[in-house]
């Protein structure tokens, strides 16, 4: 399978259309046709539906599609890294995390790396920590921010000051808004938006609210909290999420109160060992070690 015609075949599903991908690729259609009905044969699987109207990937197509853009951008990191390797300190720097106020200190790191080394770039992806760590173990990251235990056996680790505090956000109308923390048993009956993460772990916070965490009213899931935060604004009922992460000041309608007792958990970021970091990578590794 070569990376032209992974490339060739990110084109046509993009475009859903075999002319359309032939005039972005600058080939003729009979050539792309043969080069991606080749890549069928090759995995034994159809890959596209084509009808009149144009072209649609399989369920088959839709699985390459996912793993092509990551070997496409896997390769085009490669390269850049060989290609700066002996130049000044350049590049792009990847790093995946989930919402929290300890990615300040990331922001930070780079803000004053940039100011000496003008040409490192960086691409900050959004995801919970099932994300993070797929993304790094595939090597489309360099760096994730994470919570929780770390497996020092694939990663190194290292913890961010300042650990997250958890809490309710909920609507200032709301029956619990008038108190200034709130305990467990004051959710018991109460609806609650969670993270799926919580869900992923064994709901480790949920249950410090109520060990058989069955017996909660859990209204719905989020993965990033802006939009958990619209259910709430909404009625839906009450988030458990980290402080800081929503605005609450000002106009809004939205409050924020503390759990009590006080729950807190500490990000670390991590990468993978014995991974061969590249220059940019390495300036801002040691520029977070130094603001931490």
């Amino acid at each position: 399978m070569e990376l032209r015609v992974l490339q060739y075949f990110l084109a046509a599903a993009r475009e859903e259309s075999l002319s359309g991908a032939a005039e972005f690729l600058h080939l003729s259609q009979p050539t792309l046709s043969r080069q991606l009905k080749d890549l069928e044969d090759e995995l034994g699987k159809q890959l596209f539906v084509r009808s009149n109207r144009g072209i649609s990937l399989t369920e088959e197509g839709v699985l390459l599609r996912k793993r092509a853009e990551e070997i496409v951008l896997l390769v085009k990191k490669t390269e850049d890294e060989i290609s700066l390797a002996e130049e000044a300190v350049a590049g792009d720097v990847y790093i995946g995390a989930g919402e929290s106020e300890r990615n300040r200190h990331i922001a930070r790191a780079a803000c004053r790396l940039r100011s000496e080394y003008p040409g490192i770039r960086y691409h900050i992806a959004s995801g919970n920590s099932v994300f993070v760590m797929e993304q790094l173990d595939k090597g489309l990251i360099d760096f994730g921010l994470v919570y929780g235990r770390v497996d020092s056996l694939k990663y190194q680790s290292m913890p961010l000051p300042c650990p997250d505090s958890f809490g309710v956000l909920m609507r200032r109308d709301a029956e619990l808004a008038a108190q200034e923390t709130i305990a467990p048993e004051d959710l018991l009956d109460k609806p609650l938006i969670v993270s799926s993460q919580e869900e992923r772990d064994g709901w480790p916070i949920l249950r410090q609210i109520a060990p058989d965490v069955s017996k909660l009213n859990i209204a719905a899931t989020y993965t990033l909290l802006f939009n958990g935060s619209l259910f709430v604004e909404e009625g839906m009922g009450y988030a458990i999420c980290f402080d800081g992460l929503i605005n609450t000041s000002g106009e809004s309608n939205l409050c924020f109160r503390p759990l009590r007792p006080v729950q807190h958990t500490t990000a670390s970021l991590i990468w993978k060992k014995y991974q061969v970091l590249s220059k940019a990578s390495q300036k801002f590794l040691e520029m977070l070690q130094k603001i931490c």
